[in-house]
């Protein structure tokens, strides 16, 4: 029997675009703000924050309420997001190189798209008690690696595709996915970084059209390298060990009984015809 990938029930899907909606309303409101608002995201990351972990709880309960699933998923998403937390150091986030994007792609096609959100963020908020990088940024992180993660659980033939041409869609998707995820987290920072060149720096009040052309020459002058470190990593680790560790997962999410459910009958009663 293959394991398959948690489908999105309504509920879940509620719950995703909710909180993804949230997210984008954070990331993007200063490219509509006027000169005199205040832009720095320190300001309103507290809020991110505090309505992002009861977001994030809805999202699994509505996933288990939909799928049927039991207290052994939640325990596998503990699981992997205290490896995801672990592999963060091993890098050090030097030029990028970030060896748990790689354990976050191939756990979301195996989890699927709701849980792989929630293992995301979960795991980014371990890694930043864990490293010390907790801060403004952090609830915006944790929201970046949620969609990561949640992507590759939305990618076509969860239950067909396997072997090479799995891997390779999966390499592709990093490497696109990694791009993503440090140009959204640069946009979280650039509204309120001073000092930078006219060229470059954001303009608050200009038309949008015109940031975003600013915004680019920022990410291509300042995270082009890293971001390609960090793509580049993650694509070799996937093509490389990406099988034997998709099989270890699929094989965990088989023992953990994830779509199975037992059932008990009281002593002496007859089931009905």
């Amino acid at each position: 029997m293959s394991a398959r990938a948690i489908r999105l029930g309504p509920r879940s899907i509620a719950a995703l675009v909710l909180i993804s909606g949230i997210g984008v309303i954070a990331f993007g409101w200063p490219l509509l703000a006027d000169a005199d608002s205040g832009l720095a995201h320190s300001a309103d990351a507290p809020w991110l924050f505090a309505a992002l972990l009861p977001l994030l709880v809805a999202v699994v309960v509505a996933t288990i309420a939909d799928t049927g699933m039991d207290a052994k998923a939640v325990a596998m998403l503990g699981v992997l997001a205290a490896v995801g937390a672990a592999l963060r150091p091993l890098g050090a986030g030097t030029a990028g190189l970030e060896p748990m994007f790689f354990l976050m792609v191939l756990s979301g096609r195996v989890l699927g798209p709701g849980f792989g959100f929630v293992l995301g963020s979960v795991t980014m908020f371990a890694s930043a008690l864990l490293t010390g990088g907790v801060g403004p940024w952090m609830p915006f992180q944790m929201l970046a690696m949620g969609w990561f993660t949640m992507g590759a659980g939305l990618l076509p033939g969860p239950d067909r595709l396997r072997g090479r041409a799995e891997l390779a869609m999966l390499g592709l998707y990093s490497a696109v996915a990694a791009f993503a995820y440090g140009t959204v987290m640069n946009l979280q920072g650039w509204t309120y970084i001073g000092g930078l060149s006219s060229g470059i720096s954001f303009h608050p009040g200009d038309p949008v059209h015109e940031n975003l052309v600013r915004f680019l020459a920022y990410c291509a002058a300042t995270s082009f390298g890293w971001d390609l470190g960090r793509a580049a990593l993650t694509v070799v680790l996937t093509l490389t060990i990406g099988s034997t560790v998709l099989k270890a997962l699929r094989r965990a999410t088989r023992r953990a009984n994830f779509e199975a459910r037992v059932t008990f009958e009281a002593p002496g009663r007859v089931p009905p015809a």
